[in-house]
């Protein structure tokens, strides 16, 4: 059988970009400096967790090996096992982005060469143009926030006049996104997918990345929380992806979390949706159950980025790194003959970096598989190898950009 199983976790960068400074990241590094941080007990929340990191299964497949290649990091080899089982590298990123859609692009063979269009991070942010269009077409008296925001903010800042007036509120970010927060009983779900399936058409001239849904439910900022219902309105990728050469191949690609969103639901076959990581994770057994010859499974593990890079919590991001490591031996024992695991990240977004941005990282690359060889893929110039490297494990035409590492992992690939 040929099955391929690839996760990102969402941020999990690990440093040493060779163009950080370009984005004014020289020096982040998100791994890295949760593991510092952890080592000197400013990790430590009494009832998450305490002490020196512990991720056993993800350094049994190289994990600390590859941060020390990424950015040649001492502490590091301390935490590295003495026996890796799995094969281990780091990545640069090339496209001009260090964004969502640009990374998971990328690793699937398509680089983001252009550049994304972006709202100014002053008050109010949107063009008065485009939203005096939006209200017109979508019949609405106008809208709250239009400002760059936390999303958990903006919502314990504005959600109780959301609830009095009927306006939706409308915010962004450091990324390419136009958001809109509104109550998901009150102002209705379908009634906010509308609203984003309406702006997505307005934002598509100013290049924007993605319109992002986030309903949220409660009666006042005490109680205030966003549900599981997210939904990305992202563009269409600049050409065919690897899931595009996929599904036209006869495979299928099951599609775990927000993967399905972020390719604007092209080349998927399957979409499974589920709300936190432990769920994403039992979300992500089914789906390896459930894979025949030729599928992928692919997933996006977001906590680590929403809930806890974006929000400058260490502590969390770390929590969160030991719960994913503690299922991994689960998705681990459901690799049969044939089958490729990888484990990758999008970008970087390191909890104790300054504001609440990404970070331009490289990305870690970790797999296994039986038959696989264990060792060092070393850093490779773009994510895209990842994508041609699975390509090859399929039996996929080579794409256009990125060289498959597959011989490196040699005899039974």
């Amino acid at each position: 059988m040929k099955r391929t199983f690839l996760f990102v976790l969402d941020s999990v960068g690990i440093g040493g970009a060779n163009d950080a400074e370009a984005f004014g990241d020289a020096g982040s590094n998100t791994v890295g400096h949760i593991l510092e941080a952890a080592a000197r007990g400013e990790a430590d929340e009494p009832g998450l967790r305490q002490g020196p990191l512990k991720l056993p299964n993800l350094a049994g497949l190289g994990l600390f090996h590859a941060l020390d290649a990424a950015s040649d990091m001492p502490l590091a080899e301390s935490y590295e096992a003495k026996e890796v089982t799995g094969f281990w590298g780091a990545a640069d990123e090339v496209s001009n982005g260090k964004d969502t859609p640009s990374g998971h692009w990328e690793i699937a063979g398509v680089p983001v060469r252009f550049d994304w269009g972006y709202f100014p991070d002053e008050i109010p942010c949107f063009p008065q143009d485009l939203l005096d269009a939006i209200y017109k077409e979508a019949g609405l008296s106008g809208s709250l926030g239009n400002k760059h925001a936390s999303g958990t903010e903006i919502i314990a800042e504005l959600g109780e006049e959301h609830l009095k007036t009927g306006l939706p509120i409308f915010y962004t970010s450091a990324d390419s996104v136009f958001q809109i927060a509104c109550h998901e009983e009150t102002f209705g779900l379908q009634r906010l997918y509308d609203l984003c399936e309406l702006v997505r058409g307005h934002v598509d001239a100013l290049n924007i990345g993605r319109v992002i849904a986030r309903p949220f439910v409660g009666t006042t900022a005490d109680d205030f929380e966003r549900t599981g219902n997210r939904r990305d309105y992202s563009v269409l990728p600049p050409e065919p992806t690897l899931l595009d050469r996929l599904t036209s191949a006869g495979g299928r690609v099951i599609a775990v979390g927000k993967i399905a969103d972020i390719f604007a639901h092209q080349g998927i076959t399957i979409s499974r949706k589920a709300n936190g990581n432990m769920a994403l994770a039992d979300a992500t057994l089914e789906a390896m159950e459930e894979a025949r010859d030729g599928d992928l499974v692919f997933t996006n593990f977001v906590d680590f980025d929403m809930l806890y890079g974006h929000r400058r919590n260490v502590a969390g991001y770390a929590a969160a790194l030991e719960a994913f490591d503690r299922r991994l031996p689960d998705m681990m024992a459901k690799l049969k003959p044939g089958d490729l695991m990888m484990i990758t990240a999008d970008h970087g977004c390191d909890p104790t970096w300054r504001g609440t941005d990404h970070t331009r990282e490289r990305v870690p690359i970790l797999g296994t598989g039986p038959g696989l060889q264990s060792g060092s893929i070393g850093v490779r110039p773009t994510y895209a190898d990842m994508g041609e490297t699975i390509a090859e494990h399929m039996e996929l035409a080579p794409g256009k950009h990125g060289t498959s590492f597959l011989a490196n992992l040699a005899a039974n690939a």
